[in-house]
């Protein structure tokens, strides 16, 4: 019995034991994840303690095992759900015969905005680089880990968060070729057209016959030609730009930021900061 004023937590049995047999090892469906995934052995933390045999949930811990955990992946399961929707809609929307322009000013035929849809996804895996800079932290303050030691482990989530979201937009790429292929077939004999009657007007007729050169309209047209086909050439062959992939990278990598605060003091990261900025 605990005594009324006692500060010491409620005592709970151990979750997991080498004694406990198979078949008593289910009584916490989320015990394995625990342990495996953020249980640190022989350190106590907030959510667990060493036990005889052992470790011991906190009461914290079990409101992590049998609440926190089980919502985080529901809300984590809908949010695949929506991914795999959204990834079906791409997949019939590139079989379309889709009217690519391959002179649209976004340079992505017209479609560029399909890489703007990254920005519905930040927050999810603003969450997951939450989770990763929790587990981190855990790691580094109570098991004496080297911070840098996890650096494969931040480069790996930031990496298959790009290419999971952006990956799929590359089911648009053979149509996007296709249109450019088009566009500088079609744009290089127009432009050839146009240069030829130039020269033929301005640098083979004879001088009396070109009339006054400056503030001609052949020029500005010479020059909006040669833009309009720049933008051809520069066509990409995915739908979303370089803005795109930093922008995701950055909000996903963002939550780590603050763990070096566990290997720096904050004196020390402003000063690296100001130094590099100026």
């Amino acid at each position: 019995m605990r005594r009324r004023g006692d500060p010491r937590p409620p005592h709970f049995p151990p979750i997991y034991s080498p004694a406990v047999g198979d078949s008593q090892r289910h009584d916490l469906p989320d015990d394995v994840a625990c342990r495996r995934q953020v249980a640190l052995e022989g350190a106590a933390s907030w959510y667990a303690t060493p036990a005889e045999g052992g470790i011991q949930l906190t009461v914290a811990g079990y409101w992590y095992v049998l609440v926190s955990l089980p919502v985080f992946q529901f809300i984590l399961a809908r949010w695949a759900i929506r991914l795999l929707l959204w990834f079906r809609l791409l997949w019939r929307v590139s079989r379309l015969d889709l009217h690519l322009s391959a002179a649209h000013p976004d340079r992505a035929g017209g479609i560029g905005f399909i890489g703007g849809s990254a920005q519905a996804f930040q927050p999810v895996f603003a969450a997951q680089g939450a989770l990763l800079s929790g587990v981190i932290a855990s790691r580094v303050l109570y098991d004496a880990q080297p911070l840098l030691s996890f650096r494969v482990d931040a480069a790996a989530l930031i990496a298959a968060v790009v290419l999971f979201i952006l990956g799929p937009l590359v089911m648009f790429t053979p149509a996007l070729d296709r249109a450019r292929r088009k566009g500088l077939a079609e744009y290089g004999l127009l432009a050839n057209r146009y240069v030829i009657g130039f020269e033929r007007r301005w640098i083979q007729d004879d001088v009396r016959e070109r009339g006054e050169l400056l503030g001609t309209s052949d020029l500005q047209s010479l020059a909006d030609l040669g833009n309009s086909f720049a933008v051809v050439r520069d066509m990409r062959l995915v739908p979303f730009g370089m803005n795109d992939v930093t922008t995701l990278a950055a909000v996903t990598a963002a939550p780590l930021l603050p763990l070096t605060l566990t290997a720096f003091s904050l004196e020390d990261v402003l000063t690296r900061l100001v130094t590099a900025l100026f």
